[in-house]
């Protein structure tokens, strides 16, 4: 808490109880006596029963002399808090009605944050943005971990602990909004992601988060995140994003600055979206990306045989599959710039729609969809005649007139209508110089079923992307222009799993901060971490929170037992994080159907930033709990989560257990 006089004193709820005499702290004592005084705190002044307090202390199984004992530890709290009184007590009184803890607002810290986020407002809306930010950090820092820490597992605190919460969420929006106003957008959106983790269906927050991306000059990005809470609140409630929502995405696919309250972003930010959205659909095909391209020699030489087989007038499929991020992207650019160089007319199209550089978003038919991506002339598709009357016949046309390459982004987010066009195009297309090439992330997803066995019939070419090998990160290094040892190398690899754009924004990073005690996390990839784990149910994202204090390798024995669970009602939740890429299954290559699950580096440090320092406390505290009662406990095991829980350490065994540690 803040400083005060000498003589005044200072009650801290936000976070473990405290109590302070000027800048001195005071021991309350044990805590059923810590517990009290939270207990009192909590009724702000007024009287509670001495039944009441028992009961509130004690909720199930009340001792005996369960009256005594209040008796006695209030005795004692007020010679802690008020020990020079003369007579009765001014502070901690009692009378027929109960006992009452007398103190001023000033002095409780949940009156002093309240204070600060209500100038902080006024700030911001009077555009004095330095006075709001210094306010709101100033109301944050008096949290010092959960409120009501001592507790959290009792009935009288809950609704003084969410209203609590629910102020501490609204304060962290608030300042989130104030650094979009100040131009601070990675700290913004990183601010954001996580109001978003923690409460999943805020529809605040994810306009906030909106708001920094598209701030940042990541429309593309605001885009998908409005596309992904649509679908969970839909899926979770059965509703609709509310109009102010909508009117905010509407404003962005426009870049309406009056609306965003920003400028629009850099010239040459292109709306190019994910799932649901159009995409942009640009002639010529790119060259080649700036960014070396290292691995996928035998895919790349798979495609481009795919080109040459083209040129005899024979039409060629593939598809290339593999995760977010995994290189379908990188590889198709790569194949776009080689088929450019041979002569192709290169069209793109993302989950099977277009962007007309005219015409803005078009929900016009995936036929003319299509036409607009590989038609040349800039003609608007759904203005020709011809395209009226015969699309089919039109698409034929255009096929046939030059040696084509097709990319289809994102089919599996495709409508069923653009799966239906190219179904026809398959069985029609017999003699054209074209070559089709659908990347899509999940194969197994049902709108894409029929499509791909009829390609499979076709003979398509079927690529899956694995991660990249150590081989492959050294050659990317020695692209980069960097020297680092075959050890450093290896360590950068296994922090990113081989996975393609991890290991660029990895390498975005200072050296010194990819790898190793300082490494950070990159903000775009701590974005994709956190916008799957807020799509996991609450049970598997505590799962995860044990799991990531623990350590890489899961105990599932360790983390049922810390959860009050079956391992058997563990599993749903293990395989919910390994269907949303936290968790892997690593394979015992020595026996078949054997292994381990694992929480690799970067979801472990994500997890790991999501939780207070007192939280991370408590799950370390209860992991030793349950390790001490084990026989076969490593004895170094226990001990660092004994030193990690720190204040929260289990007393009776913490002595021994960190002597035995060392």
């Amino acid at each position: 808490m803040n400083s005060c006089p000498a003589h005044a004193m200072r009650f801290g709820v936000l976070g473990p109880v405290e109590v302070l005499r000027g800048n001195v702290p005071l021991d309350p004592g044990p805590r059923q006596r810590r517990l009290l005084l939270v207990r009192l705190l909590v009724e702000d002044g007024r009287p509670v029963s001495l039944d009441t307090l028992c009961r509130d202390l004690w909720p199930t199984l009340r001792p005996t002399g369960a009256a005594s004992s209040v008796r006695a530890h209030v005795s004692r709290l007020r010679a802690v808090l008020d020990p020079v009184r003369q007579g009765r007590s001014t502070l901690l009184v009692s009378d027929p009605s109960g006992y009452a803890l007398k103190v001023p607002r000033t002095a409780r810290d949940t009156a002093l944050f309240e204070s600060s986020v209500g100038r902080a407002r006024e700030a911001l809306r009077n555009r004095r943005l330095p006075v709001a930010r210094q306010e709101i950090d100033t109301a944050l820092g008096l949290w010092r971990g959960e409120a009501l820490a001592e507790a959290t597992e009792h009935a009288f605190a809950l609704r003084e602990r969410a209203r609590l919460d629910g102020a501490l969420q609204d304060a962290r929006e608030l300042r989130a909004a104030i650094l979009v106003q100040q131009g601070e957008t990675e700290p913004a959106i990183d601010a954001a992601e996580d109001l978003v983790l923690e409460a999943p269906l805020r529809e605040t927050s994810w306009a906030l988060l909106m708001r920094a991306l598209y701030a940042a000059g990541r429309p593309v990005e605001a885009l998908r995140r409005y596309e992904r809470f649509r679908g969970m609140l839909a899926t979770e409630l059965g509703l609709d994003p509310s109009p102010r929502l909508r009117d905010l995405h509407t404003a962005i696919l426009r870049h309406d600055a009056a609306v965003l309250g920003t400028a629009a972003p850099p010239s040459g930010t292109s709306l190019s979206p994910g799932p649901g959205l159009t995409a942009a659909c640009v002639h010529p095909a790119p060259g080649p990306a700036t960014a070396p391209f290292v691995g996928r020699r035998e895919e790349t030489a798979q495609l481009t045989a795919l080109l040459s087989a083209a040129t005899a007038g024979r039409p060629r499929w593939a598809v290339v599959g593999g995760e977010q991020g995994s290189g379908k992207t990188r590889l198709v650019e790569e194949l776009s710039a080689r088929a450019t160089a041979a002569g192709f007319t290169v069209a793109r199209t993302r989950a099977g729609q277009a962007l007309s550089g005219n015409r803005g978003i078009s929900p016009t038919c995936p036929t003319v969809q299509l036409l607009d991506a590989l038609r040349q002339d800039g003609k608007d598709s759904a203005e020709d005649e011809m395209a009226r009357e015969d699309p089919l016949g039109t698409v034929v046309h255009e096929l046939t007139q030059a040696p084509t390459l097709c990319v289809v982004d994102d089919l599996d987010q495709a409508p069923q209508g653009f799966h239906r066009l190219l179904r026809r195009l398959a069985r029609v297309l017999r003699e054209a110089p074209v070559v089709f090439v659908c990347t899509l992330r999940n194969g197994d997803s049902p709108a894409s079923t029929l499509l791909l066995a009829e390609l499979a019939q076709l003979g398509a070419t079927w690529l899956t992307l694995e991660p990249l090998t150590a081989g492959d990160v050294a050659e990317l290094l020695a692209a980069h222009g960097e020297d680092m040892s075959p050890e450093e190398a290896a360590a950068l690899h296994r922090r990113a799993e081989g996975h393609p754009f991890t290991l660029t924004e990895l390498l975005g990073l200072p050296p010194g901060r990819r790898t190793g005690p300082q490494a950070q996390v990159p903000a775009a990839v701590r974005g994709v971490l956190h916008a799957r784990l807020v799509e996991l149910p609450d049970q598997a994202r505590t799962l995860l929170t044990y799991a990531a204090a623990d350590g890489e390798w899961l105990d599932v024995g360790l983390l049922a037992d810390v959860q009050g669970m079956a391992p058997d009602q563990l599993l749903p939740l293990i395989d919910a994080a390994v269907t949303a890429r936290i968790l892997v299954w690593d394979a015992d290559p020595g026996a078949g159907g054997t292994g381990r699950y694992r929480l690799p580096e970067l979801p472990r440090d994500v997890v790991l930033s999501t939780q207070t320092p007192s939280s991370r406390q408590l799950r370390h505290a209860a992991l030793a709990r349950e390790l001490a009662n084990r026989d076969d406990t490593d004895p170094a095991r226990l001990a660092r989560h004994l030193r990690a829980a720190g204040p929260l350490a289990p007393t009776r065994i913490r002595g021994s257990a960190l002597e035995q540690g060392h």
